[in-house]
């Protein structure tokens, strides 16, 4: 029986998460031995002890959130290793991950279809995340002719002697301009925001609407109001960790091989709730869409819901969202179809229908073209996660 020595926080709603998906593959495929050393061992002793702990207990594999290795320890040691990292990638050996610019295009891409033209990011110690989530965000806002204001953290945020400055955060929270969309790098960070925010009088989301990163449900249900967050498809990345180990175990493939957690959707709670457009028909049909998508409509039907020819209609929707209406309702289906497909056993012509969809053909289509794989293909993927409430 192999076992596996973690050296983790289980702290966090992420890593609890991440844990529960490797341990789920171990009671499916292998029975693994698990013992886990307190972060703080590694503080104490360093990875020199770590690894000796290791080489006592006879670990055949670590799993860590170490921050930087020593590569001849590393070899010394001579067993799989996969780093969860946190300031930066480990070249050296396997990460466990995130595709974490893709995280910042879905954040850029939901507030620019509610109509948002200002928009900010809050990051603070400019490590792997949060810079690539950033970076995300902040190309897909300059391809679409807008710019982004950043958060200058200050010299002690930056040192790790603070986690965060509440005075430097304040009055950047105040002088924006508003309204504005605020991403920020994740729900702790958010948790931030939404707290000063309260203590200014800065109404969320009227004069700033704010979105993290982990959907973890305790800090977004305690935020007031409730945070709208990224989910990540954490226990299946879990899942796949325990994969990639039997997979070094068996010699089937040879490290440094990553594990990439993806970002799934946007949970949207009370934060974000606000939509910004000029136009009131816009905002009309907008507010129509996201309620009646599981019924009957058609472009036609909006249409004839506003005093506006349909060109001049589509034109000004298009200028407000950066897209169609056929496109928008065709979106909002797909990501409500998505999450049924991940969080239910429902038959994909039963999710299809559940959603607006008609034509169980036609689905297949439209979820190739915004997902870029079939919805069987998407299901597969995500599998895993169904089965969390069962560990």
């Amino acid at each position: 029986m192999k076992k596996i020595l973690l050296l983790t926080d289980l702290s966090s709603d992420y890593n609890r998460k991440l844990l529960k998906g490797i341990v789920h593959y171990s009671k499916e495929s292998c029975l693994w031995n698990f013992y886990r050393l307190p972060l703080y061992y590694k503080e104490l002793y360093g990875a020199e002890g770590v690894i000796k702990w290791a080489k006592k207990w006879g670990a055949d594999a670590i799993i860590s959130q170490f921050d930087e290795i020593d590569i001849h320890l590393l070899t010394e040691l001579n067993i799989p290793i996969i780093a969860q990292n946190y300031k930066e990638r480990n070249k050296q050996t396997s990460n466990i991950t995130g595709d974490y610019f893709n995280a910042g295009v879905m954040a850029a891409n939901f507030f620019y279809r509610k109509g948002y033209r200002q928009f900010a990011y809050y990051d603070v110690k400019k490590t792997v995340w949060m810079r690539e989530r950033g970076e995300g965000y902040i190309s897909t806002i300059e391809k679409k002719g807008g710019e982004v204001i950043l958060y200058n953290s200050s010299e002690e945020e930056q040192n790790e002697k603070l986690e965060v400055n509440h005075k430097n955060l304040r009055k950047w929270l105040e002088n924006l301009p508003k309204p504005i969309a605020l991403f920020a790098c994740d729900d702790q960070h958010a948790l931030h925001i939404t707290e000063l925010c309260k203590i200014s009088g800065i109404h969320i989301p009227n004069e700033i609407s704010v979105l993290g990163v982990d959907n973890d449900d305790l800090l977004c249900n305690i935020s007031d109001p409730k945070l709208s967050s990224i989910e990540l498809d954490v226990v299946n990345g879990g899942f796949l960790t325990g994969e990639l180990l039997n997979s070094f175990f068996n010699k089937k493939v040879i490290p440094p091989v990553d594990v990439i957690i993806k970002p799934i959707s946007i949970v949207t709670r009370e934060s974000t709730e606000r939509l910004v457009v000029s136009n009131k028909y816009v905002g009309q049909i907008i507010q129509y869409i996201e309620k009646n998508y599981a019924e009957s409509i058609s472009v036609k039907t909006i249409i004839d819901m506003v005093p506006m020819s349909r060109r001049v209609l589509e034109k000004t929707f298009k200028k407000e969202t950066g897209t169609t209406i056929y496109q928008y309702i065709q979106l909002v289906r797909v990501e409500k179809f998505s999450r049924l497909l991940i969080t239910t056993e429902l038959s994909l012509i039963e999710a299809a229908r559940m959603v607006g969809f008609s034509d169980y053909k036609n689905i297949f289509r439209i979820f190739q073209k915004f997902k870029n794989m079939s919805p069987g293909q998407y299901r597969k993927m995500h599998f895993h996660r169904g089965d969390e409430n069962s560990l």
